[in-house]
């Protein structure tokens, strides 16, 4: 049955209701009866009444909904539902199965599962777990993961751990996504004995450890500030067969960036650069997003240059860490430098990276450099968009040009972008302080157009 047909009903049955959207909705449908709009507008409809009826199930009646309901649509209403009110939800559910046309599959109980646990409505969702039993449905590793993290977020460990041991019950495998769930849990709650007692059981279990399963208590043991813990936990798990998937030490680094110990880690990133080893990228791009966010731009700039010389290749990540923080310190040279070497390792700039230099130049009075690499932006085949426009006009009457403020207005509107009120005054004004009251008045005249006045 098409959604079309739902909104219909919903429409009839609203409008003794009283809301006033239904008719703009129902007039749409029947101008385009099989449009994504009306689709949409159904999920909508139909998730406000879940969310808000008191009396859903005698409303769901009136409605007198086509039968056999649409699955796809019950399962977006759910979806739609269940964050704000897991419980509204599971009636709608309820009262779905109690209809011999409909039949759930996984995908509706699974759209109950996590927020039931978010709201802590275990008995809940024991009892929606126990009814994809009884009907043979599947119960997803990733749900079931997200629930021991609930569990743990809540301080109910032993709960956790109970799920964790009920979920062969359930047909749910244990999986390495289980498993790192309830060792996150473990290493939250300081029960390190027990985190090494489960990757232990998983050996046995045979279930392949990943970077997750290494990351999480490598990244406790350095919350706790004992690095020294953490490097022997990773040599004796390599002793014992078990190597992460990447190599240790940039685990440690991960960890002592995460953990706020970001002096341990510059210091222990510099060992490892003299002694010819080389972090990867996304542990190099962890910790120069750290460091910048710290204002040791000049430390980051100087790990960059000694890696990147011994080997070290960096992604588009690294420059958009990079480049922004070093523009923003007003070491322009070296912002050039780094997007010509972007360039050069062949990613395309996206607007923010010129942004950044270009905002550095007007920032330091330069604004014919500006000017000029904003014409090469355009000219390279890189289209400047809305925030950029925008950050050059502010830059622009900051610096009291406002003539060429009011050019990249016109060139603003020209590229489809509207500038908003707030822009347009702030030129206007400066044009007219400056005597500029014939450019002013044009200014004003164009947003008129552009606003359609």
């Amino acid at each position: 049955m098409s959604a079309s047909v739902v909104v219909r009903r919903l429409g009839i049955g609203l409008g003794v209701r009283g809301l006033a959207t239904l008719p703009d909705a129902v007039q749409t449908l029947e101008q385009h009866p099989t449009s994504k709009d009306a689709y949409f507008a159904a999920v909508h409809h139909l998730s406000t009444i879940v969310r808000r009826d008191f009396y859903l199930e005698r409303t769901l009646n009136r409605l007198h909904l086509p039968s056999p309901f649409p699955s796809d649509l019950a399962l977006r209403v759910i979806r739609a539902a269940a964050p704000a009110e897991p419980l509204h939800a599971a009636r709608f559910l309820a009262w779905l199965r109690a209809k011999p046309s409909f039949s759930p599959s996984a995908d509706h109980f699974d759209a109950l599962l996590l927020p039931l646990a978010r709201a802590r409505l275990f008995s809940h969702l024991w009892s929606l777990a126990s009814d994809m039993r009884g009907i043979g449905l599947p119960l997803l590793p990733s749900t079931f993961s997200a629930v021991i993290s609930s569990y743990g977020h809540s301080r109910l460990t032993d709960q956790a751990v109970e799920v964790f041991n009920r979920l062969p019950r359930f047909g749910c495998p244990q999986t390495t996504q289980v498993y790192n769930a309830l060792l996150d849990v473990l290493c939250a709650n300081g029960n390190f004995a027990g985190a090494y007692k489960l990757l232990r059981r998983m050996a046995r279990k045979g279930v392949a450890p990943d970077r997750a399963t290494f990351s999480t208590l490598v990244d406790a043991w350095c919350a706790a500030g004992k690095l020294r813990e953490a490097q022997a936990f990773l040599d004796d798990m390599a002793e014992r067969g078990f190597r992460p998937p990447v190599r240790g030490r940039d685990l440690l680094v991960d960890g002592l960036v995460r953990a706020g110990s970001l002096e341990e880690a510059k210091a222990f990133a510099l060992r490892m650069t003299k002694e010819g080893i080389l972090p990867d990228v996304a542990t190099f791009n962890l910790l120069a997003e750290a460091l910048c966010s710290a204002g040791d731009v000049e430390f980051a700039v100087a790990l960059l240059s000694d890696a990147s010389s011994r080997g070290l290749c960096p992604d588009i990540s690294t420059y958009k860490v990079m480049l922004p923080a070093v523009a923003k310190a007003g070491r322009i040279d070296e912002a050039f430098r780094l997007f010509y070497a972007a360039l050069e390792d062949g990613h395309r700039p996206f607007p923010s990276l010129y942004a950044a230099i270009i905002k550095a130049l007007c920032k330091a009075g330069r604004f014919a450099d500006a000017f000029a690499f904003f014409s090469d932006m355009k000219s390279n085949g890189h289209p400047p968009n809305r925030p950029v426009y925008v950050m050059l006009v502010k830059m622009c009457v900051r610096g009291g040009r406002f003539v060429e403020a009011a050019n990249y207005l016109v060139e603003m509107g020209e590229a489809g972008f509207t500038p908003r009120a707030p822009t347009f005054n702030a030129v206007v004004d400066g044009l007219r302080h400056c005597g500029k009251h014939d450019l002013a008045q044009r200014m004003e005249q164009l947003e008129m157009s552009l606003n359609g006045n």
